[in-house]
């Protein structure tokens, strides 16, 4: 007997998938121990659209997602989930009308390790009001997660996938990643994103994955969060980010001509060759002038923005 049989069997889908819900802070911050994980955030995810939530270790990802959740308490400042069915805009803190709608998945899995895969199954459908057993039980053959073992007797990377389970077949109007995949080798999170994609796309919903493996998701992402220290660096479209940058490569006294006046995020030296990573539109007459100077300007991919506007904690602003 297949996952996918099994499961239909246990879970039974309740209500039809609800529109997608979007999320709002307003001067949040949270600390721990009086240090600031979160330092007065304002940003806003828009409802229906996967959005990267990114930042190096110890920059507040996981604080973020967690208040976003209604897992954690702001200590100053607020969380708002609207949209949906819900008639307005509401804290998740202790609110379990908002929370039911609402699925994070953390890279430690929240899950009973002496549980039975299937009964930590049958607890996220009797929670989760627009769970899809039929997804679960696919997704569980996908992945050849056994049903029948306790948790903790599965791999690391099982674990990882049965969160993946849980937060996809949970189709929660707004679903959080946190880092969930880290334990999958690279196959699988190859699978993850593949499901996520189709799964988003037959069932529209508000998606946050937590990462700092950037070049493996930026083709999947719409808007971008970065924080740095626990403060936002930017919020954008990813088109519009990648529009930010741009490397200028040639003699390194034009290049330092050039680039007198610009953000400058990264320098790199060849001998009398430079190049140098800039931040900032550069018009078309900014262009011209770099093309007479016997200048190169190239794109800078997302993986280099981030790891330039992260790096050393300068949480330089795009």
């Amino acid at each position: 007997m297949t996952n996918r049989t099994l499961e239909t069997t246990e879970l039974v889908r309740t209500t039809d998938p609800e529109p997608p819900l979007a999320a709002r802070t307003e001067n949040l911050s949270v600390r721990f121990a009086g240090e600031p994980a979160l330092d007065r955030l304002d940003l806003r995810l828009a409802p229906g659209k996967i959005h990267g939530l990114l930042g190096r270790n110890g920059s507040g990802k996981s604080t973020l997602a967690a208040t976003l959740a209604g897992f954690r308490q702001p200590d100053e400042g607020r969380v708002l989930i609207e949209g949906g069915h819900l008639d307005t805009a509401a804290e998740p803190y202790e609110n379990a009308v908002v929370t039911s709608r609402i699925c994070l998945i953390r890279e430690s899995g929240d899950l009973v390790a002496s549980a039975p895969v299937k009964h930590v199954l049958g607890l996220a459908a009797s929670l989760r009001p627009y769970w899809d057993s039929e997804l679960a039980g696919d997704l569980l053959d996908r992945f050849e997660v056994p049903t029948g073992k306790k948790v903790h007797k599965l791999s690391r990377g099982k674990k990882s996938a049965l969160g993946v389970v849980l937060g996809l077949a949970s189709r929660a109007p707004l679903t959080i990643f946190d880092e969930t995949y880290l334990g999958m080798d690279v196959p699988s999170r190859n699978l993850f994103y593949d499901a996520l994609l189709a799964d988003y796309t037959e069932v529209p919903r508000t998606i946050v994955l937590s990462t700092h493996l950037v070049s493996e998701v930026s083709t999947m992402l719409e808007e971008v969060v970065i924080l740095d220290s626990g403060r936002l660096v930017t919020q954008s479209p990813v088109d519009s980010l990648r529009g930010r940058g741009a490397s200028i490569v040639g003699p390194a006294a034009a290049v330092d001509r050039f680039t007198a006046g610009l953000t400058v995020l990264a320098e790199d030296r060849l001998g009398g060759t430079k190049s140098t990573t800039v931040l900032g539109d550069l018009d078309p007459d900014l262009v011209a002038q770099a093309s007479a100077a016997g200048l190169e300007i190239g794109p800078v991919g997302l993986q280099d923005l981030f790891v330039h506007l992260t790096s050393n904690g300068k949480g330089a602003r795009a």
